[in-house]
């Protein structure tokens, strides 16, 4: 085996801690064998494998950091041809752009390279910001024809769809020019190109004919519609929510494929909106990820409000008819059936990640079994120098965590530090209506981890704030260990349900107990009192006590 020795000073340290970190930093470097970085004497002495690395690459990833340089060294970052960076982004969503904000405040001359959707990625264009946008307004359309007050009649609604899709269209445009471009506009060590990367090796990417190099690498490629492979599908114009978002023409009507949170989203918000809907899920039920208990209470919701839900079908084939579509389906008792699509075919049957046209295959990059890039809690893969984040690894699927995610792949890459992602309190929502929310563990993922358990589950109809406003519909439901008491998990399905999971999620992070919640103080009339009824509940018949119950 090769190996070679360089003797460096550094300027920075101010510890011993800082010598630490800088080692810890170079230890990365598959090619380094052993750094011993001093302090008082301001040295680094590094033995390296030259075949697996460089003195530049050593001293390119000292430079790199906030604080520590190499003196009288000269980094080769600043070459004729701009084509060699500290850190390279493949992506431009929110996990790359969490990574750059980090990257510029520890002076990190980074190239971020974006394909496919615009910069800004899923969330901002066709995701998040439109769905949710499109919902509130369907949710305005309802209740100006439906009421919970007898005394409180609706004299209807005029839907101008083409102006509500607009608007969206103009919403995306201004947040993704405020939350996204203008941020990084004034970035003095960014560099952003439009283009679709290739690895060549685990140190260069080509894009479009020319090389870029880097210490580093972050994949945040995100994902997309995963298209199923179903004859004659490829001949029909489908849609998915990339293509749907913007359609101004109102559709006679639609049939979603895939009942998960996307299509179940997208179904409530386009029904209000005037369309008649229908979803054919192949499964059993409407969100199979969570207890039937919720997939009732919401399949009850949405047929009452005229969706129609074929759970058990199978779509098998799909045949162009005019502008429409006949879908031929296998039912659950193993029959065939044509159903017919006049308006439009929208797929929702989840997502796959981006990593196709990566060329991980010149690698060696390890993916999952699902295709997603394989990352440990510190968004390391098993290649020293590249990390992912957001919905292209093997991680929760979110806007926040992938911008979490993306921050701290740049500090533990460049900073030494050793961040993790912990997402056993993690919260999230379904923002259909009502809103499923939930953190930590249900029923059953306790149960696969042996924990003994117990549930309280507390139907709206047992809360003040609910009674009151004539909309009972939902219920609360906490999971405890029955040996420490502490909230380890909970549903709510509710009316602006997902309000209340983030002083869940926290209760679950910190070891709060059942007893502390039901102890708790909380405003009367408020939904976030159901918290502390759903907290008694584990030891009382929440009917036998009155509104001052404590």
């Amino acid at each position: 085996m090769m190996q070679e020795t360089i003797k460096l000073d550094i300027t920075g340290m101010t510890c011993d801690h800082c010598a630490i970190g800088i080692e810890k930093l170079l230890s990365k470097n598959e090619g380094v064998k052993e750094a011993n970085v001093s302090y008082p004497k301001a040295t680094c002495e590094c033995s390296f494998d030259p075949t697996k690395t460089s003195k530049e690459e050593i001293i390119n990833t000292i430079n790199s950091t906030k604080n520590y340089r190499v003196k009288d060294e000269i980094s080769e970052n600043g070459n004729s041809e701009n084509n060699q960076f500290d850190l390279i982004i493949i992506g431009g969503g929110s996990a790359a752009f969490s990574a750059a904000i980090k990257a510029e405040s520890l002076g990190l001359t980074t190239l971020m390279v974006n394909g496919g959707l615009d910069f800004g990625g899923t969330c901002v264009n066709v995701g998040c910001v439109p769905s949710k946008n499109l919902i509130r307004a369907a949710e305005t359309a309802y209740h100006a024809t439906h009421s919970n007050f007898e005394g409180i009649r609706p004299k209807g609604v005029d839907i101008d769809f083409a102006q509500v899709i607009k608007d969206k269209k103009k919403l995306v445009a201004t947040l993704q020019e405020k939350k996204y471009m203008d941020v990084v506009s004034d970035f003095q060590n960014l560099t952003l190109l439009k283009g679709w990367a290739k690895f060549k090796d685990n140190k260069t990417i080509e894009v479009d004919g020319k090389d870029y190099k880097a210490l580093k690498f972050l994949i945040a490629t995100g994902a997309t519609t995963n298209i199923p492979k179903i004859e004659g599908l490829d001949e029909i114009d489908y849609l998915t929510n990339v293509s749907l978002f913007d359609l101004e023409e109102k559709p006679e009507s639609l049939t979603i494929m895939g009942a998960g949170y996307i299509g179940l989203e997208i179904a409530m918000a386009y029904n209000r909106l005037g369309v008649k809907v229908r979803i054919i899920e192949f499964t059993d039920r409407v969100l199979r990820t969570q207890p039937p208990d919720i997939s009732e209470a919401l399949e009850n919701q949405m047929r009452e409000e005229g969706i129609e839900i074929l759970p058990n079908f199978r779509a098998v084939k799909f045949e162009k008819e005019g502008n429409g579509s006949i879908i031929h389906c296998k039912c659950p008792d193993g029959s065939f059936t044509k159903i017919i699509e006049k308006g439009k075919v929208v797929i929702a049957t989840g997502t796959k990640p981006n990593t196709s046209q990566l060329g991980l295959e010149n690698i060696g990059l390890e993916l999952t079994q699902s295709g997603h890039i394989a990352v440990n809690e510190k968004m390391e893969t098993n290649l020293s120098n590249i990390y992912a984040a957001g919905d292209v690894t093997n991680t929760p699927a979110f806007v926040y965590t992938a911008a979490f995610e993306g921050k701290i792949a740049v500090e533990n890459a460049f900073s030494g530090a050793e961040n993790k992602a912990d997402y056993s309190s993690l919260p999230w929502v379904v923002f259909t209506d009502p809103q499923i929310a939930g953190a930590g563990l249900d029923e059953t993922q306790a149960e696969a981890k042996g924990i003994r358990y117990e549930v309280s589950k507390l139907e709206l109809k047992g809360v003040p704030r609910a009674i009151a406003a004539n909309d009972t519909r939902g219920f609360i439901k906490l999971i405890r260990n029955t040996e420490t008491d502490k909230l380890i998990g909970a549903r709510v399905i509710a009316p602006e349900g997902g309000e209340l999971i983030q002083q869940l999620s926290m209760a679950i992070k910190y070891g709060i107990t059942v007893k502390d919640l039901a102890d708790s103080f909380y405003p009367y009339l408020t939904l976030g009192e159901g918290i502390k009824l759903a907290a008694i509940t584990f030891g009382k018949d929440v009917s036998k006590l009155s509104c001052c119950a404590s």
